[in-house]
């Protein structure tokens, strides 16, 4: 894909999220913070059109890069695994992906990570709908890192700019964002 495709991917996505996504009001963030915008991710990545954007800009800017498995933590990756794990086999360039929970669970496999085996030295990107903080992607990075999986970048569609790039860094992870705050004039 030459990079006016991938521009105008972008400008599609961009649009949605716009259309769709950004809500105005008063919030409470998952990171506990007020705000007078919330940016639902989900709202689009649950969406035929909003997958399949967020998988295609995504595999496009990975593609160069040496990776084993792409995934993230539950719910926000959720959605956008799906569509990437999809995309990838449809695209022939079949990438394995994952969720994090919160915790491992308490039942069956006692698995905190979910998806295929990922093995130890094996290298992974991280993913996220929006930053705000980066809590969510420390934490999933946190567990990788038990099961000797290499992690150093974390890819999310909305840097709210809020500090989740310092606090990454802090943690050996590079926070890159298709957008931030910035793109919606917040």
């Amino acid at each position: 894909m030459q990079d006016t495709g991938l521009k105008e991917l972008k400008a599609q996505l961009l649009a949605l999220l716009n259309k769709e996504a950004l809500k105005k009001g008063k919030f409470i963030l998952s990171s506990g913070k007020k705000s007078s915008y919330y940016l639902d991710g989900r709202v689009i990545t649950l969406t035929p059109e909003g997958a399949w954007l967020v998988a295609n800009i995504i595999l496009e800017q990975f593609k160069e890069k040496s990776i084993d498995a792409i995934g993230g933590p539950t719910l926000g990756a959720d959605p956008i695994v799906g569509a990437i794990a999809a995309l990838s086999h449809i695209k022939r360039i079949p990438i394995k992906t994952f969720i994090v929970r919160k915790a491992v669970k308490g039942h069956g496999t006692q698995r905190q990570i979910e998806g295929p085996e990922l093995r130890k030295g094996s290298r992974a990107i991280l993913i996220d709908d929006v930053a705000t903080t980066g809590k969510a992607l420390i934490e999933a990075k946190q567990a990788l890192d038990k099961i000797g999986v290499l992690s150093d970048t974390a890819i999310v569609i909305v840097d709210r700019c809020e500090g989740a790039k310092d606090n990454l860094q802090k943690f050996g992870l590079k926070l890159e964002a298709i957008f931030t705050i910035k793109d919606f004039g917040l």
